[in-house]
C-alpha cells in the first residue's frame, strides 16, 4: 500500500524498501513516534501547545532536542549501525552545517529497520535512513542510542 505523501516529499522510498504499518493520523508525530509514544505530538514551540519534556528548551535547534531524548535515556552515539541490546534514535535536520533546524526523527527496530511516522500521514517501517532523507527532511544529524527495553 502506497503512503498518502507525495513521491515528490520523499523521493528515495519506493515500492521496495518500505512498509505502511498504521492508518494516517495527526494525534502524534514523528518526534513522539522515535520517543515510542503514540498519544501525543511533541514539538517545542514556543506557546506550549505540544508536548515537549518538562526543563527542556522549547527551541527548534538540535541541541533542544537531543536533550528532549536524553530525558528518555538516549545519549550521543556515534552512527546508526544495529547494536545487540541497543536502541537508537536518528535525528534529521536542513540547513547550513552547525545551523540545522531539527525536522524528522527515526527509531531503528530490532530487526535493524528503521520506523518513521509521516508528518499527519502514516507510520512507515523503511530499510535505510536515506529511505525518509530529501527535501522535506534534510538528513541525518545525529544518533542518539540506549540500552533497548523489553
Amino acid at each position: 500500500m502506497p503512503g498518502s505523501w507525495s513521491p515528490l516529499e520523499l523521493p528515495n522510498l519506493n515500492a521496495t524498501n518500505y512498509e505502511v504499518k498504521s492508518q494516517a493520523t495527526r494525534r502524534y508525530n514523528c518526534i513522539a513516534w522515535a520517543a515510542s509514544e503514540d498519544f501525543r505530538w511533541w514539538w517545542p514551540d514556543p506557546m506550549g501547545k505540544s508536548y515537549w519534556p518538562p526543563g527542556v528548551t522549547r527551541a527548534e535547534t538540535i541541541p533542544a532536542f537531543l536533550e528532549a531524548y536524553q530525558t528518555l535515556g538516549f545519549r550521543l552515539c556515534t552512527d546508526g549501525a544495529l547494536e545487540t541490546g541497543i536502541e537508537k534514535v536518528a535525528i534529521y535536520g536542513r540547513g547550513q552545517a552547525g545551523a540545522e533546524v531539527p525536522t524528522h526523527a527515526s527509531l531503528q527496530l530490532k530487526s535493524g529497520q528503521w520506523t518513521s511516522k509521516i508528518g499527519p500521514f502514516e507510520d512507515i517501517h523503511h530499510e535505510t535512513l536515506n529511505g525518509v532523507s530529501g527535501p522535506i527532511y534534510g538528513h541525518v544529524i545525529r544518533y542518539l542510542a540506549r540500552p533497548r527495553r523489553a
